[in-house]
């Protein structure tokens, strides 16, 4: 079980800690789902690869469109794509709408690693609920909906962060 820590008076807390707060639960979760992840055999896949790997979606998409999807150029999305092509999670196969463009498709790894994904999450978020209890973790979850603009729950953010 964690460890809580003692919450400091309202004037004691400094504005940065919030962001700190919020990026070290992300890190946390993440973190952990990855050595999960590498417990059943994608030692390889990184963070940022989950977001190419849903950029691709399940009917493919070139790379252009991943490159829009990430917020990144189509020279960066290609070279994603090559890495993620050499580990067997996506295939370029030719597009049936038009026999000049190529598109990114997901392999049976590249869907199992989402699957696995999907599911360690609902495990780490079962973890958060088992310690800070249910209503706690709804409610901290309706006011991050609250708070976050809608809209910003997108897949840019390993281009977000290079800028």
């Amino acid at each position: 079980m964690a460890e809580r820590r003692a919450e400091p008076s309202e004037e004691d807390v400094p504005g940065f800690e919030l962001p700190m707060l919020l990026f070290a639960g992300f890190r946390s979760i993440i973190d952990e789902l990855h050595r999960d992840l590498a417990g059943h055999g994608h030692v390889d896949v990184r963070p940022a690869y989950g977001y190419a790997l849903q950029a691709v979606g399940r009917d493919g998409a070139t790379a252009s469109e991943i490159g829009r999807r990430l917020g990144v150029s189509k020279q960066a999305a290609g070279k994603t794509v090559e890495k993620l092509e050499g580990l067997g999670y996506v295939e370029r196969v030719g597009d049936p709408r038009d026999g000049r463009r190529k598109l990114v498709r997901l392999t049976a790894r590249g869907v199992d690693v989402l699957v696995r994904s999907a599911e360690g999450f609902d495990r780490l978020r079962a973890r958060w609920v088992e310690v800070l209890g249910a209503d706690r973790v709804r409610a901290m979850e309706a006011d991050l909906r609250t708070m976050v603009p809608t809209g910003a729950l997108r897949l840019d953010v390993p281009g977000w962060f290079d800028d």
